[in-house]
């Protein structure tokens, strides 16, 4: 679900305040009804929760399990948007018995 960058940035976004969608398209940079067809699949998965507020619907994320794994994912992408080099390998103690 999180693998389509226009996903991860509306996660992203969602993960930091709550948004309609016209919020959320605008600052993606795309159109409303590709936002809303995006946020319709989150909200399947479980990743973006709505509420209605009048005609509006606001989008947020209060998942700690999703903030979490969106912190996460970022802790991996470099400044230039390529992904960071993994930590150096942990090595185990040899096993002695």
């Amino acid at each position: 679900m999180l693998s389509a960058p226009v996903r991860l940035h509306l996660v992203s976004l969602a993960a930091q305040g709550e948004y309609d969608v016209g919020t959320l398209a605008e600052r993606v940079g795309v159109s409303i009804a590709t936002a809303s067809q995006h946020l319709g699949k989150l909200r399947l998965a479980g990743i973006i929760t709505a509420r209605r507020d009048g005609r509006r619907h606001i989008y947020t994320v209060d998942d700690p399990h999703v903030l979490n794994l969106v912190d996460q994912i970022f802790e991996h992408i470099a400044p230039d948007g390529s992904l960071a080099p993994d930590p150096p390998l942990r090595r185990r103690p040899p096993h002695t018995d």
